[in-house]
């Protein structure tokens, strides 16, 4: 089974210098740790920063030159940009202000253990960030994520970091774990998990809002104390067994360069193939290797027939090159789980068969838990040597509204950007800065549809927007086990879905098919919307771009919740809708499909699955 947080062999020890003392003729370690020091730096910055821009917002000179902080200290006023906290109200920003002082009051001075005269001051500066914290998530509830103000996310993020402070400067870790008892381990495990989590919502539910303190900051301060901590599980004095080692024991070797010729993973499982059900391809989308960037410019550029726009098309070898198809895994469960601290990193969790069933719902989960439970744990369970022959069964699978109460999906969430140790294990396609042609008119997007994010309504992580002029992709990732399902849906965007590991079934359907001339005549311009069956708005949230045919239980393969409501609709449109013109496919480990913009997509994992997709206009 596995181990969410056994990384201690793959995991990056410290380059940090350090110093060995015999004492009592026993060895010592003294702690000269840069990471402990550089992230210790950082955070007491951070605090003077925040201390100073809270003042700045309380300013009513509005053009000095200087200020000065909540500390007393005389500092040069913030630019106007850093300002955008005074959007919060003075009673908040002066709140924030004294916690700041607060930080630098108790942990300013040379490091040392807090005394326990200061641990009420210490008891009462965290419930006051706490509060900080809660006050102003409750406002995110106030807004669509897009209309949000920025001042509500920048104090999130502050807060989030002055406790992060706060945590880490207070903590108790030892220098050494030499004869560390088993209390001391689980306490330093704790407070880590706690300074994690308050860094990981930061980013998962403000966005890591802010220039100076925001995603960089968080991503150097992970960096930074992963470091720590593999340093002090790599120190002389503790081995893997927690006991002491003799004088003569080399410190463990740093974790070998992957290579072709040598990988450090190649040793350890692999997800498992395991297929509990397999469609049939009916209707398949053509096959190409590769093309150049100007053979698929041309591609996209041309019309075929009386298509008013580019057709699918499934590219192979694209993404062969890809480490996380090579040297960095994304196949190796060992390999993610040392990407992510250990498995202690949080991710954002869909629980359910699909998002627009009854009972779907979030969960916010460290990612090796996430794979433990939901991903490794139910392939494990339900593999027999007989079953992963890689033969297509074209048989119902298990009923899903059984399945549906462990079915995990990590689904439509910025997982690269999140954690940068991901993302250099892939290459943005070149052909994700062609020039795609525009949704062909009339529009069924413009017209139904304006919620692109309805697998993470609050994933702030990705603002799409159409008019968007950011030159790069979105980059979204989708890991889950078989049978997750992304129902029946349009995005406004072109999109490259690049299958990294396992396989997915995929159906397509044109934005233009079920119109008719006299939908053009007339001028209306949701007639494929219509044949779709689209949504409508459903409990405030737009819901156009999703239709509401399941195409599981239409096909046979799933079976209805009884459970389900149809809200009176007319029966009899099942025949009409098999009849609509589509295409299909599956996409295997290294293959890339191209989904033209506004073409209605349904996608079921067959295997633990781990895709990407690259969003551009």
């Amino acid at each position: 089974m596995l181990s969410p947080i056994s990384s201690t062999s793959t995991s990056r020890p410290s380059s940090s210098p350090s110093a060995l003392l015999i004492r009592d003729g026993c060895i010592r370690y003294e702690a000269m740790s840069t990471a402990r020091n550089k992230l210790r730096a950082q955070c007491l910055e951070a605090a003077e920063q925040i201390s100073a821009e809270c003042a700045a917002a309380l300013d009513d000179v509005g053009h000095a030159g200087s200020i000065t902080t909540t500390t007393g200290t005389t500092v040069a006023k913030p630019d106007l940009k850093d300002q955008q906290l005074a959007g919060c109200g003075e009673p908040l920003v002066q709140l924030l202000g004294r916690q700041a002082a607060q930080v630098l009051r108790l942990f300013g001075g040379e490091p040392a253990p807090v005394p326990k005269a200061k641990e009420e001051a210490l008891h009462l500066l965290l419930k006051r960030l706490d509060d900080l914290l809660s006050l102003s998530y409750t406002r995110f509830y106030a807004y669509l994520f897009a209309k949000l103000p920025a001042c509500w996310r920048l104090l999130y993020t502050d807060a989030a970091v002055l406790k992060f402070a706060v945590l880490y400067l207070s903590s108790s870790w030892p220098v050494s774990q030499d004869g560390e008892t088993e209390e001391a381990g689980a306490e330093a495990e704790r407070q880590l998990r706690e300074m994690i989590k308050t860094l990981d919502l930061a980013v998962i539910l403000a966005g890591g809002a802010g220039e100076r303190r925001g995603r960089r900051w968080i991503d150097a301060a992970f960096e930074l104390l992963e470091e720590d901590w593999d340093s002090r599980r790599s120190r002389p004095g503790r081995d893997e067994g927690g006991g002491s080692v003799d004088d003569t024991e080399e410190r463990p070797p740093k974790r070998p360069r992957a290579s072709a010729d040598n990988n450090p993973w190649a040793s350890t499982p692999s997800f498992s193939s395991y297929e509990p059900f397999t469609p049939p391809v009916r209707h398949p989308i053509p096959r190409v290797q590769a093309p150049s960037f100007e053979a698929f410019q041309t591609y996209l550029s041309h019309r075929e027939g009386f298509n008013p726009g580019p057709l699918p098309l499934v590219m192979t070898g694209l993404i062969d090159a890809w480490p996380a198809r090579t040297t960095r895994p994304w196949c190796k469960p060992a390999y993610l789980l040392s990407r992510t601290f250990g498995g202690r990193r949080l991710v954002p969790v869909e629980l359910g068969r699909s998002y627009v069933d009854d009972g779907w719902g979030q969960q916010i989960l460290p990612f090796g838990e996430f794979l433990e439970k939901y991903v490794v744990g139910v392939t494990e369970e339900e593999t027999a040597p007989s079953e992963v022959t890689g033969e297509t069964r074209e048989s119902p699978a298990p009923t899903t509204t059984a399945k549906s109460q462990r079915t995990g999906y990590l689904a439509q969430h910025p997982l690269l950007s999140h954690l940068p140790a991901l993302r250099s294990d892939i290459l943005i396609p070149d052909l994700c800065y062609t020039s795609p042609p525009p949704l062909p008119r009339p529009s069924t997007t413009t017209t139904t549809n304006t919620n692109t994010n309805n697998h993470n309504p609050s994933n702030p992580g990705e603002d799409e927007d159409e008019d968007d002029p950011d030159p790069d992709p979105h980059l979204n990732a989708w890991l889950g086990p078989p049978g997750t399902i992304t129902p029946l849906h349009t995005d406004p965007y072109h999109n490259l879905l690049a299958q990294v590991v396992g396989r997915k079934y995929v159906r397509l359907y044109a934005p233009w098919v079920g119109r008719s001339p006299s939908d053009e005549e007339a001028g209306i311009g949701d007639g494929g919307a219509r044949a779709m069956r689209a949504r409508g708005r459903e409990g405030g949230v737009e819901m156009g771009n999703t239709s509401a045919v399941d195409l599981g239980v239409l096909e046979g393969w799933d079976q209805k919740d009884e459970t389900d409501d149809d809200d009176g609709e007319e029966g009899g449109w099942e025949e009409e809708f098999r009849k609509l013109p589509y295409l299909d496919c599956i996409l295997g480990e290294g293959d890339v499909l191209y989904i033209p913009v506004g073409w209605w997509h349904y996608v079921r994992g067959l295997s633990v699955s781990f895709s990407v997709s690259c969003w551009w206009n």
